[in-house]
């Protein structure tokens, strides 16, 4: 049999290619969730791949991937976002309190909780623009704001009797695939093609990588730092639901700990910190990292002091290489020597 030879145009053109995504973050971050849960397997026994662990790994893995999602947004057009966290225990808090308390349906909640997190995202943007205050300042009192309304809708109590609906939705997995997780999936895909395909999200990137050019190409960067606070709200909507769905109930706990997931995915995966940039598969390839680093301190019974320590190691890691990289890509290159003069000594 004769193998056609392979054009030499073709070659040039692919070699290139290969190399680049041999390289890139979204490559190096699979192959370490590849060796992860390879590792983690064989640690086991193999009753990390077993159908329930499979499956309970993935249910609380989708909260992850939303809430990174929701700052990878902020952070595409230079902001931060600190409320993260806080907005989404106030919004499980109130679903839960109107489903147990108000007794009314879980349609309406759900919409209501999402358009709660949209409306608070809108107006810290809105508040950002129109005070000119740091978005650093602003998330931070917008945090500590919904910190306190958290914990006066809920108080002590854990409330539990909302909607079984909603929590069979949360244990729900079609093919032994959660469908919170299914619903996580589906939210980065749209999220990769509005920023990729749209054109609000190609403004929001042009107006966070260079906000003077995009004003000069007739980019309100002030609209877009709304949109952007916008859509982290609603992203952090759609991670409440995950979390009211999944847990078994919600207090004033809920949300604390998302903060530092949220920095630590986009980041890891490759999101820049000036802005301007969105990696959507490294975000959740992050987070996958980060559920796989949790997954092993519960195995082997860890300090969790040290997984944080870790995993705030390799963000500070991952930020210093960012800055190095750019630091070598913006060296000016060396000045060519001069040319001897003519009829000079030889």
């Amino acid at each position: 049999m004769n193998i056609p030879n392979i054009p030499r145009d073709l070659l040039t053109s692919v070699a290139p290619a290969i190399r680049r995504h041999s390289r890139s973050t979204e490559t190096t971050l699979l192959a370490v969730v590849l060796v992860g849960c390879a590792g983690l397997a064989i640690a086991s026994s193999g009753d990390f791949l077993s159908g329930n662990s499979v499956r309970t790994f993935l249910q609380y893995l989708a909260t992850p991937v939303l809430i990174g999602l929701a700052q990878m947004v902020a952070l595409c057009v230079g902001q931060l976002n600190l409320a993260v966290g806080a907005l989404g225990g106030f919004t499980a808090a109130v679903m839960a309190v109107l489903m147990a308390d108000a007794h009314l349906p879980m349609v309406v909640v759900v919409v209501a909780g999402l358009l709660i997190a949209t409306l608070i995202g809108m107006l810290t943007g809105v508040f950002i623009v129109a005070t000119r205050i740091n978005g650093f300042i602003v998330t931070l009192a917008t945090m500590t704001m919904l910190l306190g309304a958290q914990y006066r809708v809920v108080g002590t109590r854990t409330v539990d009797g909302y909607s079984s609906f909603l929590k069979d939705l949360g244990s729900a997995a079609p093919l032994n695939i959660p469908l919170v997780f299914l619903t996580a999936v589906a939210t980065a895909a749209l999220l990769a093609l509005f920023m990729h395909r749209g054109i609000a999200g190609r403004r929001l990137l042009a107006a966070g990588g260079n906000p003077l050019a995009a004003r000069l190409s007739g980019i309100s960067t002030d609209r877009q730092i709304v949109l952007a606070h916008t859509l982290s709200g609603l992203l952090i909507g759609i991670a409440a639901v995950t979390a009211t769905a999944s847990l078994p109930g919600v207090n004033s706990s809920v949300g604390g700990d998302w903060l530092l997931p949220s920095f630590a995915a986009p980041i890891i995966g490759g999101v820049a910190l000036t802005g301007g940039s969105v990696a959507v598969i490294g975000t959740v390839l992050a987070a996958f990292l980060m559920r796989l680093i949790d997954t092993a301190r519960a195995q082997f019974s860890l300090d969790p002091s040290w997984v944080n320590f870790l995993i705030g190691v390799v963000v500070l890691g991952t930020v210093v290489g960012g800055r190095v990289r750019q630091s070598r890509v913006a060296a000016p290159l060396p000045a060519a020597a001069p040319l001897p003069a003519a009829g000079g000594a030889r």
